[in-house]
């Protein structure tokens, strides 16, 4: 595994050359904001009409319409989401790419799936950061930085990794470190990441321990405190320091009780479950149909997320989150401006 820092990028190679960020929700926001800070020559590229067109101007970004912003640019970030990302290539950016540019991605989903199929005569690279945008802009403000996957997809002019690690810097990732990887390996993890244990598992093992709690006559908000509110608490001392650490600041009754308990809730039928998701990510078959989902107007998607709002979890999370007003002056994300 190669390992970069501060000291093994050259901003010097961005030096010139002139970056169109496609996209302005999370991560667009922050990279070219912290582009914009690091001394780089960035605009933004969004279709006309678009509610972030307002955002990205109130803060001071040149923005065009995608083709102009990417006929105008030596490199191209695309950062719209997965499911579009194919649609706006072809339409808007594809034209605009001639021999010796940059493209560009946040994520490997689209190239790694060929939904995206880059002429040879470009060259292509990777900047993911391991964390969401709105962490990558306030890690950035505070001196630090987040952590970046750098992948180099096709390289005719023989520099793109030089380019992606100057990027990757640009945006604060070096500060932290910069990972090298391939398209392919941080597509599938980064999936398998979010359907097995950041998003899909845990959001359902929290509403499963909130439900358990409530159906066994135990108080809504205690159930919200102990199976939702603590989360953060626990996960902010894995973070710190591994399990081991949370299992060191935790009771001695919890740290028995996690190791005990725990592989009851989260045993062989999970592993089971967790492989099969594996290979429906391997294999293309998750990337399908989410395509799918995308291309008949998202029925199941929008059925489902209307579906987990109507939660009681949510509506009690609401009121307690009313009793802690500093929740709301801390937030990372502001849909105002981003």
């Amino acid at each position: 595994m190669k390992v970069y820092y501060e000291q093994d990028a050259d901003l010097g190679v961005l030096g010139g050359r002139k970056i169109a960020v496609v996209g302005f929700g999370s991560q667009g926001h922050a990279h070219a904001l912290n582009l914009r800070e690091s001394g780089m020559d960035v605009r933004v590229g969004l279709r006309k009409g678009s509610p972030s067109w307002d955002k990205a101007a109130r803060q001071g970004l040149p923005v065009f319409e995608t083709a102009e912003a990417a006929a105008q640019a030596d490199i191209v970030m695309v950062l719209v989401p997965d499911e579009m990302a194919s649609e706006i290539y072809a339409r808007e950016i594809e034209p605009q790419l001639g021999p010796g540019k940059y493209l560009a991605f946040g994520h490997g989903f689209n190239i790694h799936y060929k939904f995206i199929r880059p002429a040879q005569k470009l060259n292509v690279f990777m900047i993911a950061p391991k964390g969401p945008g709105h962490l990558v802009r306030s890690e950035y403000v505070r001196g630090r930085g987040v952590p970046c996957l750098l992948a180099v997809h096709q390289d005719p002019a023989g520099d793109t990794r030089a380019v992606g690690l100057a990027y990757g810097a640009a945006i604060g990732g070096a500060r932290a470190a910069i990972i090298e990887t391939s398209f392919r390996e941080e597509t599938e993890t980064d999936l398998f990441g979010e359907q097995s244990v950041l998003c899909g598992g845990l959001t359902e093992l929290i509403r499963a321990g909130f439900e358990t709690l409530v159906e066994a006559g135990y108080a809504p908000e205690m159930a919200y405190f102990e199976c939702v509110h603590e989360v953060k608490l626990i996960v902010d001392l894995i973070y710190e320091g591994g399990i081991s650490n949370m299992r060191y600041s935790v009771s001695n009754t919890a740290e028995y009780g996690d190791m005990t308990r725990g592989p009851r809730v989260v045993g062989q039928a999970s592993r089971a479950a967790m492989k099969e998701l594996l290979a429906d990510i391997q294999s293309g078959r998750f990337a399908g149909e989410w395509m799918a989902e995308y291309r008949a107007g998202l029925p199941r998607f929008r059925a489902l997320r209307a579906q987990a709002e109507k939660h009681p979890l949510e509506e009690v999370g609401r009121r307690l989150r009313s009793f802690m007003p500093w929740l709301a002056s801390e937030r990372l994300v502001d849909k105002t401006r981003n």
